[in-house]
């Protein structure tokens, strides 16, 4: 129901409970389509649900990239090649179903089973030490976004991406080897999916996720699996589609939880948090934002990624000044950011970007223009250094919030600044 109407499952729950009400004229509509209800029976603006041609029905996905088709290793390859070289067209057909195929991937990597991944092929045995340096490549794009933001590293995460695709269809490798492989593909595929997200384009990274759901079930590690499945949370909040992220975090966490990762735990659950903020769901958001803290202050533990590394108090202040902002709440969400300001990883230079932007948007709306003004400027330093479209977007939004009040010599130093700043560029 959640996914037909757009619509969170509590808020459904608390539909059918009478304890809320649908008010809002849009989303009844929106509520009324997704459910099918046939436009004259209902005196509102409905628009007819199309009736698809019967000789050719709209395909959803794009040939073997099909999440219902049996997950084995040749379909991740096909996966892979949808991400990092597909044709334009097999990608196209791939986006335009993205809300279907995030419910049927979610589904698929969370049900089925996939078949064992070895290959005893005439070429080059897989070492080790070569798995061990290719691992080191990705956790060093990682630490490099993490420092200077995404910058070119889209195009060194495609081209690595290749590589270990080259080697999986390549090489010879027992089943051990060869799961191992498929975790640093799964790891390589969410980190460039990632970097093109942080580049500022909002459709492709959901081909690099996808892939990443396919090389995790191949591994057989079912937190790379929720570490994709974290970054698909990411884009629907930051895109619109905030029961996306809901969905997609609350799944992952059902995996994981007998894992004892209270890290990884945490994180999912951050992401949750956002989704629900971002529907208006307070006491839900509030609710997960709480027990992340509660298993962020357990330390991580000996079953908690590597690549979770970042996850620390400040990273869930921040989250939690997130959501307030995202509640209406500007005068929480400063305090928040002000706890996340003192424990975030100083390295972390592009998080702590914005998280300033947000405390700086949450000082004006509270009404404390010289706090925000001077937030504003801590925010263009690290705009001078990082290279970041969604850091870039956010330093945008931050200084339109200014403008209604550019008379204030507060803001005029800010928005002069940001002038400079953009014609020296």
């Amino acid at each position: 129901m959640a996914q037909l109407t757009g619509l969170s499952q509590a808020f459904l729950s608390m539909m059918e409970s009478g304890r809320r009400r649908l008010t809002n004229i849009d989303k009844i509509i929106e509520f009324l389509t997704g459910l099918g209800v046939p436009a004259d029976l209902v005196s509102l603006p409905i628009a007819p649900t199309p009736v698809p041609a019967v000789e050719e029905p709209p395909a959803q996905f794009a040939g073997d990239t099909d999440p219902t088709l049996p997950w084995t290793g040749a379909r991740m390859v096909a996966a892979l090649d949808t991400a990092v070289g597909g044709s334009a067209m097999d990608r196209r057909r791939f986006l335009t179903a993205s809300g279907v195929a995030l419910t049927a991937f979610v589904n698929a990597w969370d049900t089925t089973e996939a078949e064992p991944l070895r290959r005893a092929a005439g070429g080059s045995r897989l070492t080790h030490e070569l798995l061990d340096g290719l691992q080191g490549a990705t956790d060093s794009l990682r630490t490099m976004d993490a420092s200077d933001g995404s910058g070119t590293l889209a195009s060194l995460g495609n081209r690595h991406l290749q590589f270990l695709k080259h080697l999986l269809e390549e090489t010879s490798y027992d089943e051990a080897t060869g799961r191992r492989l498929a975790a640093i593909i799964a790891d390589t595929a969410t980190q460039t999916g990632w970097f093109v997200f942080d580049s500022g384009d909002r459709d492709r990274p959901l081909s690099y996720l996808y892939a990443a759901l396919r090389a995790a079930k191949a591994s057989q590690d079912v937190r790379l699996g929720a570490g994709a499945l974290s970054y698909i949370a990411i884009h629907g909040y930051s895109t619109g589609a905030p029961h996306h992220a809901v969905t997609a975090a609350q799944r992952a966490q059902e995996k994981i939880k007998r894992l004892g990762t209270p890290a990884l735990e945490a994180m999912l659950l951050t992401r949750q948090a956002r989704g629900h903020a971002k529907l208006g769901e307070r006491q839900a958001a509030l609710a997960a934002l709480g027990r992340a803290a509660e298993l962020c202050a357990q330390g991580r533990s000996e079953h908690d990624p590597h690549w979770l590394y970042w996850i620390n108090e400040g990273e869930i202040h921040g989250q939690a000044g997130s959501c307030y902002l995202d509640l209406g709440d500007p005068g929480r969400a400063v305090a928040a950011f002000a706890k996340a300001r003192d424990a975030l990883n100083p390295a972390d230079h592009r998080t702590r970007g914005l998280f300033l932007s947000r405390a700086a948007t949450a000082h004006v709306e509270q009404g404390d223009l010289e706090a925000g003004c001077a937030t504003a400027h801590e925010v263009l330093d690290l705009a001078a250094k990082l290279q970041s479209a969604r850091f870039d977007n956010h330093v945008t939004s931050m200084i339109n919030q200014l403008q209604p009040v550019a008379h204030s010599p507060y803001a005029q130093d800010v928005l002069e600044r940001r002038i400079a700043m953009t014609a020296g560029s």
